[in-house]
Parts: C-alpha cells; structure tokens; sequence
C-alpha cells in the first residue's frame, strides 16, 4: 500500500509541471519529439528518485532533474548542440486581429524573437526560458541550474543584452512594433 500512497504523491506533486518540464526541454533541445523522450526519460529519473524528495515546492526539484537529463541527452546524441528549426503552430501568437498585416507583422516578430532566443548559449537561453516563460524566481533558478543567485542574474542581464542586440540588428524595415 505504501507504494501506492507514493505513487499518487508522486502524481500530485510532479504531474501539474508537465508543461513547464516539456517547455523547458522544447527549449534546450529544439525539437518536438527529443522533448517529449527527455521529458519521459525525465518523469521517470524523478519517479524513481521521489523518496529523495524533501518536500516542498516540485517544480524546481522536477525541472532540475529536466535539465540535467536533456544536457546528458544533448551530450550523446549531438556533441555539437545543433539547433532545429521550432514549430510554428506550437508557438503561434493567438493575434485577435483578423487584420492579415498585423497577423503578418506578429508572426515576423515572433520569428526573430524565437531566432535570437536559439542564437545564445545554452546557459543563458535556459535561464531567460525560465524566468521569462515559466516565471521562476531567482532563487528557483539558482536551485534548477546549480548556480548562486547572483550567477542567474548576471547571466540573465547578459542574455536580455544579448537579445536586445540580435533584435535590434535582426529588426526588418517596417517590422517596427
């Protein structure tokens, strides 16, 4: 019986964060169906390890545990960490604007952000993917990536500089918003 009693722990406490584990890994590994087997391979590291869980807030415990296994995945089946082009309609901007220029500028504006975004480094795409996508604090972070604080947040100044950059020189005339 215990181990039941574990297993819907495990469900309560891991489950409400499959979408951040797989956000997160769509991220890092650029790529729909490498997502979805980091993520299984992810839920199943932390089923296994769930007794080692203190309590507390999961999300930082399970997306560590994300991490970790896409960059071990990343290191076996592409050492040069190639990137992929992401799918548009995963990603697509609900407009609410039937106009087909402001669809059309939307959708230019969305690719460059999503370029620039795979144009940084790994260390500091992830951290901008998790404070600006999945609202994680600092301190959250700093516990998913195994850095100190004020790590993340340097790395997240550079990164927000380095995308100010891309965009700003990826910018098309009369794409201005």
């Amino acid at each position: 019986m215990a181990e039941k009693a574990e297993l819907v722990e495990f469900e309560q406490a891991v489950l409400p964060h499959l979408s951040a584990a797989y956000n997160l890994a769509r991220w890092l590994t650029g790529n729909d169906h490498d997502a979805e087997d980091v993520v299984q391979e992810s839920y199943l590291r932390a089923l296994k390890f769930f007794s080692g869980f203190r309590g507390g807030n999961s999300r930082p415990w399970l997306l560590t545990i994300v991490r970790n296994t896409c960059y071990t995945w990343l290191r076996r089946n592409r050492m040069d960490d190639q990137t992929e082009e992401l799918d548009e309609e995963m990603h697509a901007i609900d407009s609410g604007s039937p106009n087909p220029e402001a669809v059309l500028l939307a959708a230019a504006h969305r690719d460059l952000v999503q370029r620039a975004l795979e144009d940084l480094p790994a260390a500091l795409r992830e951290i901008v993917i998790l404070r600006e996508m999945e609202g994680m604090s600092y301190k959250e972070i700093a516990d998913v990536t195994a850095v100190p604080i004020g790590t993340v947040m340097s790395r997240l100044a550079r990164a927000r500089a380095r995308l100010q950059q891309l965009l700003a020189g990826a910018n098309p005339a009369g794409a201005r918003a």
